[in-house]
Parts: C-alpha cells; sequence; structure tokens
C-alpha cells in the first residue's frame, strides 16, 4: 500500500511539471473529472490507465517507478530549523546555494575567499542536513530532489525577500540577455487558470535547461534568475478612486 501511495505521488508531481492537470487526464481518457479526482482519492488505477496517463508525458510506466524510487531516497525541504541554520551562516547559505546550482567545490574554492578547511565544515554541515553526500576528497553528489523546494514563508524565503528581492529588481533590464515585461489586464478565471498552466510549463522548461548545461565549463555560464508573477490585482493608488461595494473577488 506504501508502494502504491508513493507512486500515485509521484504521477501527480510529474503531471504538474509536465503542466498537466486532472481536466488534461480527463480529457484524455475520455472520462469525466468526478472519475479521474476518485482515481487519484482511492489510488485506483488499471495498467491501462496508468498506462495512458504516463503516455501524456512520453513517459513509461518504468520511467515513473524510477522517479518514484529515486525521489523517496532524496530531500524534498528542510526543516524550518534546518533553514534557520543555513540564514545564521551566509558563507554556508552561499555554498548550499552554489552546489544546488551546479557548482564544484573547486570552482567555489577559486571563486570565493572560503579557506579549504572551512569549506570542509560547511560540506560536513550540509551532509548532515541531506542536501549533499560528503565522499572522500571532498568530492559530493547532490541528495536533493528534483523539486526541492525552500518552505513556503519560511527562513530561507524570508531571507531572499529581504536582501535579494530588491536587489534583483534594481535594475532598468536593458543590458544583455535582460528582460523585463509587465502587463495588466482583464482575464478571465479560465484563462487566468491556462496563464497559471503556461507559466508552469516555462518554470519546468528553466529547470530542463539548468540540468542540461550542468555538464557545461563554468566560464560558459552565467547566475542567470527568472521571476515571473501573476496574481488578481488592482494597482493600490487607484483604491482610493473605487466605489464602495464594488470591488470584484477572483
Amino acid at each position: 500500500m506504501a508502494q502504491s501511495l508513493a507512486l500515485v505521488d509521484t504521477l501527480k508531481k510529474t503531471l504538474k511539471q509536465h503542466g498537466l492537470t486532472y481536466e488534461h487526464v480527463a480529457a484524455e481518457l475520455d472520462l469525466s473529472l468526478g472519475a479521474v479526482k476518485r482515481f487519484f482519492a482511492k489510488q485506483d488505477f488499471s495498467i491501462t490507465r496508468l498506462d495512458q496517463i504516463c503516455a501524456m508525458m512520453d513517459l513509461e510506466i518504468s520511467d515513473l517507478v524510477l522517479a518514484m524510487q529515486t525521489q523517496q531516497t532524496k530531500t524534498t525541504e528542510l526543516s524550518a530549523a534546518q533553514e534557520e541554520e543555513l540564514v545564521a551562516n551566509e558563507k554556508l547559505l552561499l555554498c548550499a546555494n552554489l552546489l544546488i546550482n551546479g557548482w564544484s567545490v573547486n570552482e567555489i574554492l577559486n571563486m570565493y575567499h572560503i579557506e579549504e578547511l572551512e569549506m570542509v565544515r560547511y560540506l560536513a554541515h550540509l551532509d548532515r542536513i541531506k542536501i549533499i553526500d560528503l565522499h572522500p576528497g571532498n568530492r559530493v553528489k547532490l541528495k536533493i530532489s528534483r523539486d526541492f523546494t525552500w518552505r513556503k514563508r519560511g527562513p530561507i524565503e524570508s531571507f531572499y525577500k529581504k536582501h535579494v528581492q530588491n536587489d534583483f529588481l534594481d535594475s532598468d533590464f536593458a543590458g544583455p540577455g535582460e528582460i523585463r515585461i509587465f502587463l495588466t489586464g482583464m482575464i478571465s478565471r479560465n484563462a487566468n487558470a491556462e496563464l497559471m498552466r503556461r507559466i508552469k510549463r516555462l518554470a519546468t522548461a528553466f529547470e530542463e535547461i539548468h540540468r542540461e548545461d550542468e555538464a557545461k565549463d563554468l566560464s560558459e555560464k552565467l547566475g542567470t534568475s527568472l521571476v515571473l508573477a501573476m496574481r488578481p490585482w488592482d494597482i493600490h493608488l487607484f483604491e482610493q478612486y473605487r466605489k464602495e461595494g464594488t470591488h470584484r473577488s477572483f
């Protein structure tokens, strides 16, 4: 039973990574949305159904099983206390961030003012909280899953919001490799949901490109950040002119 629960959980995460919803699955299987939701709620899938869903993502069932097995051995999220440990030491947080983004230990030592013995302490700490596996010779292997995230509204996210967000946005975004787009308009709930799916697909594409570039030499790469945000929102400046009782909920 535990394995079937884990497999369905992996299936749901994989669908999300591909920007697919229960509605997409229902359309593909020619079933009602309610029927699909019951399948997932009860973990009640025939091999044929499971194969059909995997085919939507160009996967075999064996690929899903492998993803499940990999997921079970990797870290998906740290505890709040562990994140506090990282925030309390900026160099430790720096090393964690660089290693997660594919830097080698030697590249970090060459680029930053960190002594080798100091680095060993950081590596041991990151091994303890299961971000990496530390091997002899200071070789490391990432121990985080593909869908690893910092905790929502947790210590790391709060740290980045306070120290990084404004620094990132303090640009005219007019240089090479830079772009900023701000759009506003009136759209329906269905259109909002569709844009959400497309944004998630873009996020998946970013992660795929990131992984493809991991093998390239550091000199060929630039640290790159992508921020996309969308929410039902009216410009606060204009709120003072809105008639009482006319606020539109979404």
